[in-house]
């Protein structure tokens, strides 16, 4: 067993009894606090970008990239509001590339059946 040397002399105050944790910035503990860290919604945003509307899912990118860092940083309602934003960004991006396609759909459709009536 290893002997540690003695205390420097000095009059310092004694460890705190248990076992606590060091100081620091921790997050509340009990219902008051944060249970987790929310869902960032990337993975909708990206999709959105790709194959809906790029505006949007630009926006919802950049929302959903926010949230970690926020929330290491102790920001938690912030982080929270960046993770809605995400996603209501994503869900418009996605409801905006529905109606561009139908209303795609329908010109098309006009456009070719107008084609075919003159010739």
């Amino acid at each position: 067993m290893t002997e540690y040397p003695p205390p420097p002399p000095g009059n310092y105050p004694p460890p705190p009894p248990g076992n606590y944790p060091p100081p620091g910035n921790y997050p509340p503990p009990g219902p008051g606090g944060p249970a987790g860290q929310p869902n960032n919604n990337l993975v909708w945003a990206i999709l959105v970008t790709v194959f809906c509307c790029l505006p949007f899912g630009i926006v919802s990118i950049v929302k959903a990239t926010q949230v970690s860092g926020l929330w290491g940083q102790g920001r938690y309602a912030e982080a929270q509001k960046s993770a809605d934003d995400a996603k209501k960004f994503a869900v418009w991006g996605a409801i905006a590339g529905v109606i561009v396609a139908v209303i795609y759909a329908i010109f098309s459709f006009t456009v070719g059946a107008d084609a075919f009536s003159y010739s």
